[in-house]
Parts: structure tokens; C-alpha cells; sequence
């Protein structure tokens, strides 16, 4: 796996590092009387007037480059000077003071410098290096990047690559750096104490699992993640077509993204008591699979009519929750590629979440916009739990309507919430379409650098 440390330097590290000049398009002018006569006439001649995100290499005498100036503003997208990791030859590179938010440009170099190759030897990106600017955490910012990095290489893995072992070996190792105790359940066990976990995944050839692990003082406060980890979703008996199942190897996107926040909060020695639940499945079609119609009953005793086979995430989810929530935890988070429904109401880069915890939404929104991570809050709209009442069960776990699909799959497993203190549920895309600054198109830590901020500052010393 890439690692930040290496495209990171200290500050001052080395005089060689060619300094990046942030210039706003209002003082160009200004600025550019400041220029020699010949980096002057050498702006002009290449039309150079400080528009956002453009950068003019200015040559030494000896063809060798002196210094880079940069279009830089405040209303941009505070990653796009990280554009440059890509734009700029190989070298050591420094910005110079006066930068809009020299920390998100500096995450936003170190986010736009990953390539996902499947022989990492085979990867052929010039990779540029960065002084950390002064007065940045470096720590930090290599706890957040390589964090991404490791989403983003578990999402972009094919699915024939990441199978349910995989993602537990992936489990294990996350575990194991952090020294948490680790116990997988399969088999009998998971049958037995998981019904909708082992429904879900039973007619894969990978069996299903839940993997539980454990982290911290168990006197601090209780943080509990749940990540949906489908590793292929077919849509099984109500199979998706071609189009909709060609992207599913992201479907374990929520899985993905809870490591990586698990692991940024065990680097940091944040002060709660973490405990990850990965409920890990491979939603596959034989003999054997789940059918339309079908009633199960769920972890919490609760029983759930089958409506369609293609919502299975929330059934994985709903007994990992009915677990989590029997030790009462202060904060419970749900993360998970849930719905189509999400992107239609809100686009692939804008991950709704769902609360009724009014301060904990607020505090989540006002992070998510100082981390560069956008999230938007939805509603618990309750006259919606009509949408998914079942003549059979309990309730479904699809709705007959084509109506607020997002929203009543968050219903849905707000069900198996009784006594969590606080809850959210994430419903993330964990894929870039088409790439913007700092998020090459694929795999992506939606929510995680933002639920970092939020759960330090929530459990600060």
C-alpha cells in the first residue's frame, strides 16, 4: 500500500524543495508588478493570469524550474491545489505562505497521489514530494491519507480478489496493528445467533461471518462502527441486471470505511472503548439462496419478511446492530453502500446520514465542512414505517412503493436500535464516478475523515 509518510517530508526538511506562490485572481495584477522582467514577460507569454487551480512553472536560466505560482481561492474546492502531485514534474515541492487552507491542500496532495494498481510493483505515477507547511500536524495528515488509501485499495479490489476471506484477512490485520481482541463467528454459531447474517450470504461458496473486535479501556466510553461487508451483491433471487451489478464488488464500501476509521482512532489513542462489527457476505444465487416471500427471524426477534433479495445490506446489518445495541453503547454508527435511492436524491458525492440526535447532527455537519468531506442530513420522516409494514412479519425489508427508498431503509434499521444513547446511519456511495481534486475516479472513504473530527472532539480529554 502507498505510504503517505514517504510523499509527506517534515517541514524545512530540505532548501532544495521548489516553493509553490499562491497568487488570488484579485491581486494578480498587483502581484505581478512584483515579478522580474523575465518571469513577467514569461507570464504573459504563456497567458497566465492566476485563474483557480492553474499553475505557471517558472524556469530558471538553466532550464531547471525556480518556482511554481498557483491560481489559489478561497471559494475553490480547498483539495484542488493537490492537483499539482499530478501536474508537476517529479521533485520536492514546498507552498508558500498565504495559502487559502494549507492543511486540506496538503491532504488533498497526498489524496490525489494514489493509484490503485492490482501488482502495486506495476504502478508507473511519478510520485511528487510535499514539505508538511508549517504548523501542520504531519501526523495527522499521514493518520488520515493512509487511512483513505487502505478504503480505497479494499473498494477498488475485484470482487474474485476480495472474497469474504479476504475481507476478513483484511479485518485481521486492522485488528492485529491496533492489538484488539478479535473473535469471528460462522458457521452453527452464526446460524444460530445471526439468522439474517447467515441468510444472506448462505448461497455463497465463501461462507458468511461476522468479525467482532474490541479495542481500549472498557471503562471509557462505548464507540460501536458496523460496516456492511457484501463482497459481491448479485441482487440474488431479484438479480440485478447487467448495469446495476457492475460496480457491486463496492457494495463492502461501508465495511471499508469503518477500518479505516477504526484504524485512524486506534493511531490516535483516542479515549473510548471500540468495538468494530464487519458483518461479511457474498449476496450470491444457487439452490440454496434466500427467496421472495421467505420469513426470518432476525437476531433481536424480530421477524422480517423477504420483499426483495436485493436489499440485503440491511438484513446483514440489522442482527450486527441487535448485538452492538445489547451492550448499550454511547455512540453507535452504521456505515453502508445501502441504496441507489441516496444517489438519485443526492448525487454520488453527497452521502445523506440519519439521526435524532440534533447536537451530534450538527456537530457532524460543521465537521464535515471543515474536513472537505460533505455529508447531508436527512430525515427519520416515521409515517414512512407504513411504506415496509408486512401482513406476515414484523416488516419487510423492501417497500412495494418506489417512494424515499433511503429513507425507509434507515427506518428499517432504526428498528434494531432500542438502547444505543446516540445512532447514525451513513448511506455512502464509496465510489468517484469521474475524478475531482484529490479523489481519483474509484473507491472512496466517504464520511470517515469527517466521523474522525466528530468522535475526537466528541470524547476530547
Amino acid at each position: 500500500m502507498l505510504d503517505a509518510e514517504r510523499l509527506l517530508q517534515p517541514h524545512g526538511g530540505a532548501k532544495t524543495a521548489i516553493e509553490i506562490v499562491p497568487v488570488e485572481k484579485s491581486r494578480w495584477e498587483a502581484f505581478r508588478k512584483t515579478l522580474s522582467s523575465r518571469e513577467r514577460a514569461w507570464a504573459d507569454a504563456q497567458a497566465f493570469g492566476a485563474e483557480t487551480g492553474k499553475a505557471l512553472i517558472c524556469p530558471t536560466e538553466g532550464g531547471g524550474i525556480a518556482r511554481i505560482l498557483y491560481g489559489d481561492s478561497a471559494d475553490a474546492d480547498p483539495f484542488m491545489p493537490g492537483k499539482l502531485a499530478r501536474a508537476l514534474p517529479p521533485g520536492r515541492y514546498r507552498f508558500a505562505k498565504g495559502l487559502t487552507n494549507p492543511k486540506l491542500a496538503a491532504l488533498g496532495w497526498l489524496l490525489e497521489s494514489y493509484e490503485f494498481a492490482i501488482d502495486p510493483g506495476a504502478s508507473k505515477l511519478a510520485r511528487t514530494i510535499l514539505e508538511c507547511p508549517s504548523g501542520i500536524d504531519r501526523a495527522g495528515l499521514i493518520r488520515e491519507a493512509n487511512a483513505v488509501f487502505m478504503v480505497r485499495d479494499l473498494v477498488n479490489r475485484p470482487a474474485n480478489d476480495l472474497t469474504p476471506d479476504a475481507l476478513e484477512a483484511a479485518v485481521r490485520k486492522v485488528a492485529k496493528a491496533g492489538r484488539a481482541a478479535l473473535r469471528i463467528i460462522k458457521g452453527a454459531a452464526l446460524k444460530r445467533g445471526f439468522p439474517l447474517i447467515h441468510t444472506v450470504g448462505m448461497a455463497s461458496i465463501g461462507p458468511p461471518r461476522l468479525a467482532d473486535f474490541t479495542w481500549g479501556n472498557p471503562r471509557h466510553p462505548r464507540l460501536t462502527l458496523i460496516g456492511k461487508g457484501v463482497c459481491f451483491d448479485t441482487g440474488g433471487l431479484d438479480i440485478k441486471p447487467a448495469s446495476g451489478m457492475a460496480l457491486m464488488k463496492k457494495d463492502m464500501g461501508g465495511a471499508a470505511t469503518v477500518l479505516g476509521l477504526a484504524q485512524m482512532i486506534m493511531a490516535a489513542k483516542l479515549p473510548v472503548r471500540l468495538r468494530v462489527l464487519t458483518p461479511i457476505v457474498e449476496n450470491s444465487i444457487a439452490g440454496n439462496s434466500f427467496r421472495p416471500g421467505d420469513v426470518y427471524r432476525s437476531r433481536k426477534g424480530l421477524t422480517v419478511e423477504i420483499g426483495n433479495t436485493d436489499a440485503e445490506g440491511r438484513l446483514i446489518l440489522a442482527d450486527a446492530m441487535a448485538l452492538a445495541d445489547e451492550e448499550k453503547p454511547d455512540l453507535m454508527l452504521t456505515l453502508a453502500t445501502l441504496t441507489g435511492a441516496a444517489r438519485v436524491a443526492l448525487g454520488p458525492d453527497l452521502p445523506p446520514f440519519y439521526t435524532d440526535d440534533d447536537p451530534l447532527a450538527a456537530a457532524i455537519g460543521r465537521h464535515a465542512t471543515a474536513e472537505n468531506d460533505p455529508l447531508w442530513r436527512m430525515p427519520l420522516w416515521r409515517p414512512y414505517n407504513r411504506l415496509f409494514e408486512s401482513p406476515v412479519a414484523d416488516l419487510n425489508n423492501s417497500s412495494e412503493s418506489g417512494f424515499a427508498g433511503s429513507i425507509t431503509a434507515a427506518l428499517f434499521l432504526r428498528r434494531f436500535v432500542e438502547k444505543a444513547a446516540s445512532y447514525v446511519h451513513f448511506d455512502i456511495f464509496a465510489w468517484t464516478p469521474s475524478p475531482r481534486p484529490g479523489r481519483p475516479k474509484g473507491g472512496e472513504a466517504q464520511a470517515m475523515r469527517a466521523l474522525f473530527g466528530v468522535i475526537r472532539e466528541r470524547y476530547a480529554r
